[in-house]
This record gives structure tokens, C-alpha cells and sequence, in this order.
């Protein structure tokens, strides 16, 4: 169960995130990335580590209100 607001836009923006950085892996091994190479690697490159921030700050925000 969600227990606040903040965590359920924290996993929101993880699973927005983890869809941009797996899109622009697609979009890097088919060797036309539609955005070019550059844009798409930058995507990639911001998107990736907010996955991981975004979902570890919801787990701790979850586990500090649950307890």
C-alpha cells in the first residue's frame, strides 16, 4: 500500500524514468536513434540515475512513515 502522496509520485517518476532509459537503449542498439546519437545518450545518461534515486527515496519515504 502507497502510504503518501510523495511516494506514489517518486515511483511515478522511477517508472517514467526506467521507460526513457530502456527506450533509449532500444533506440542506441538499432544504430538510427530517431533523436540522434547525442540527445539519445543524454537521455539515457539523466534518466538512469533518477531510476535509482527516485525509487530509493520512495522506499525510504514509504519505511519512514510505516514505522
Amino acid at each position: 500500500m502507497i502510504s503518501s502522496p510523495k511516494v506514489g509520485f517518486l515511483l511515478a517518476v522511477s517508472c517514467v524514468a526506467a521507460i526513457a532509459a530502456v527506450g533509449s537503449v532500444f533506440e542506441l542498439s538499432s544504430g538510427h536513434p530517431q533523436y540522434g546519437v547525442w540527445l539519445t545518450r543524454v537521455i539515457l545518461g539523466l534518466s538512469a540515475p533518477l531510476v535509482v534515486f527516485a525509487f530509493l527515496a520512495a522506499v525510504r519515504e514509504a519505511n519512514a512513515n510505516n514505522s
